[in-house]
């Protein structure tokens, strides 16, 4: 183990050290890069307390999985892990926004000429991937999302069994979430 690292050596050296169990290597990286993970979550959070929580996550990640990870670039690790962090709690705190409510908020704001613009870009992106997925899955989907019925109630107007609902739900769920975070966190930034 090296006890002294120069801090000027590159990121691909620190994580081949760190593979190696060197937590000096470690340290540097989590000083060299601390502030920026923590700012990053700080900005999709708006509060300091989570933002401390989800950066110290990340690097006990980083430390406790380094023999694994195949990191070519530590920002982008590291932005990615934000973001996926970030989501994560937003999930487990229910805290994410409603599409019609991300709407109405930017209808609010209509004084910015580029959110009419970023509204349109939205709907068109979200209505053509809606309408790519399968025929079952688009039925429950907007069944669900558009006139907000419950899985039972669209499991007997269908006459299928809840869990199938639950099952295509889950499915284009997970497709439409992939393909529009990057478009909601933009709209998002633009509020």
């Amino acid at each position: 183990m090296i006890k002294s690292i120069d801090h000027n050596v590159d990121d691909q050296y620190l994580l081949t050290q760190m593979k190696g169990d060197d937590e000096s290597a470690f340290h540097l990286l989590y000083d060299r890069y601390w502030e920026q993970v923590y700012n990053a979550a700080y900005k999709r959070l708006k509060d300091a307390d989570y933002a401390k929580d989800i950066t110290q996550d990340i690097f006990l990640q980083l430390w406790s999985r380094r023999k694994e990870l195949q990191i070519a670039f530590v920002p982008s690790y590291l932005y990615m892990s934000v973001r996926n962090n970030v989501f994560k709690w937003m999930e487990k705190e229910q805290r994410f926004t409603t599409i019609p409510d991300l709407l109405a908020c930017l209808e609010q704001r209509s004084d910015r000429a580029d959110v009419e613009l970023l509204r349109k870009e939205f709907m068109a992106k979200y209505e053509a991937m809606v309408n790519s997925l399968p025929a079952a899955q688009q039925t429950i989907f907007k069944l669900r999302f558009h006139e907000d019925l419950s899985t039972k109630e669209i499991a007997e107007k269908l006459n299928i069994s809840r869990k199938t609902v639950q099952n295509q739900l889950g499915k284009s769920v997970g497709q439409l979430r992939d393909a529009l975070d990057l478009l909601y966190i933009v709209a998002l930034l633009h509020l």
